[in-house]
């Protein structure tokens, strides 16, 4: 059974969830935008990369996680030269091993304007939603 997990992130407009939770198993999806109003918080790749992980981070914690039970993430950026950028911030949030896998995507556009980055991740939490 799937629970959705409210995570204080303003939902989408979309058919979509930001967190979800089977099991002990948690996904996630977050975007560079301001947790209470949705809006897209734009400013260079670091400023969206940060502002999506600080998400990433707040969806972990409702779920009852940390970051550091985080297996996996895919990061999808619209910009091969952001890497460098993105993966400076990544190495703040991201600071302990052992490290979760990353696959990191160039694509063409992401859905929002001004959008230049989206992160999907998967944890392993025990117990209940926070």
């Amino acid at each position: 059974m799937i629970e959705v997990i409210d995570t204080g992130i303003a939902p989408s407009s979309g058919p979509i969830n930001d967190c979800v939770r089977a099991g002990n198993q948690v996904w996630m999806v977050v975007i560079s935008e301001d947790p209470q109003t949705g809006e897209i918080i734009t400013g260079d790749i670091e400023v969206q990369a940060r502002q999506a992980l600080n998400n990433l981070k707040q969806a972990v914690t409702a779920a009852g996680g940390k970051l550091t039970n985080i297996v996996q993430v895919q990061v999808f950026l619209t910009d091969s030269a952001d890497a460098k950028g993105m993966n400076r911030v990544y190495a703040e949030f991201f600071d302990t091993k052992p490290y979760p896998i990353r696959a990191t995507v160039v694509v063409k556009e992401l859905l929002a304007a001004g959008l230049r980055i989206e992160i999907t991740a998967t944890a392993v939490v025990d117990g209940a939603a926070g």
